[in-house]
C-alpha cells in the first residue's frame, strides 16, 4: 500500500498563473475562476463545494466539506446547524479557512478570515429556497450530538413531518448562516514539476496586497 502511495501523482500542465492576468483585488479573480469550475467541472463534483477548517476551544482543528451558498463584497456564506459542532468551534473561536479545490482546472484557492453569523433576514431568506425535505430536515436532526441509530432519526424526522403537515417550516432559531470575511485568499495553479504558481493576496489597512509565493 505504502509503495502504491508513492507511486501516485499526476503532473499539472493545463495552464499558468502571472501577476499580468491576476487584478489588484482577489474578488474579481475567484468570480472568474468559479465561472470557469461551473463550466469545466463535471458531475459528481460540485463546484462550490469547499473544506471548511474550523478550532475548537481547545486549540484542536477540525475540517469538513461543506456547500458555498454566497459572495458577495463582504465575503464567502454558509448554512448550518448552530447547536452543531462547527456552531460551538465558531463561537469559540471565530476564524475559520475554506479551501476550494477544482481538480479539472488543476486550481485550488485557499481563503482565511473571521466568522460572523448573518442577519436574521438573510438566514430566512436562503431557509425558504431550500427544498422542503431539506427545511424539514434542519428541525429533525440535532445536528452532531450522539444518537442510538438511524431508526432514531426517521422517528424525529417523522415526528416533524406530521408537524409541518399543515403549515410550511419557519428558519429555526438555531439554524442559520455564517460569513468568512477574508483577510487572506491565495490562487493556487498547478504546474509541472510541482513548480505551482501560488498568487497571495493580505488584507492589510483595507488595501488588499498581492505577492507571489514559491511553490
Amino acid at each position: 500500500m505504502s509503495r502504491n502511495l508513492a507511486d501516485m501523482r499526476r503532473d499539472y500542465t493545463r495552464d499558468g498563473l502571472s501577476e499580468e492576468q491576476a487584478p489588484d483585488e482577489p474578488f474579481a479573480l475567484f468570480h472568474q475562476w468559479f465561472a470557469e469550475a461551473v463550466k469545466t467541472e463535471q458531475a459528481p463534483v460540485e463546484p462550490n463545494a469547499m473544506t471548511l477548517a474550523t478550532v475548537d476551544a481547545a486549540g484542536r482543528p477540525h475540517c469538513r466539506i461543506l456547500l458555498l451558498k454566497g459572495l458577495d463584497a463582504r465575503g464567502f456564506t454558509f448554512f448550518t446547524n448552530y447547536e452543531s459542532a462547527k456552531g460551538a468551534e465558531l463561537a469559540a473561536r471565530p476564524f475559520a479557512a475554506m479551501t476550494f479545490f477544482w481538480p479539472s482546472l488543476e486550481r485550488q484557492v485557499r481563503i482565511e478570515g473571521r466568522v460572523e453569523r448573518v442577519s436574521l433576514e438573510e438566514s430566512d431568506a436562503y431557509f425558504q429556497v431550500r427544498p422542503l425535505g431539506s427545511r424539514i430536515g434542519a428541525w429533525a436532526s440535532p445536528q452532531s450530538q450522539v444518537i442510538s441509530g438511524r431508526s432514531q432519526l426517521d422517528e424525529l424526522l417523522a415526528e416533524t413531518e406530521r408537524r409541518f403537515m399543515e403549515i410550511a417550516p419557519h428558519c429555526p432559531e438555531h439554524w442559520g448562516g455564517y460569513r468568512l470575511l477574508p483577510e487572506r485568499i491565495e490562487f493556487w495553479q498547478g504546474r509541472a514539476s510541482r513548480l505551482h504558481d501560488r498568487l497571495n493576496y493580505r488584507l492589510e489597512d483595507a488595501v488588499w496586497q498581492r505577492e507571489r509565493l514559491a511553490p
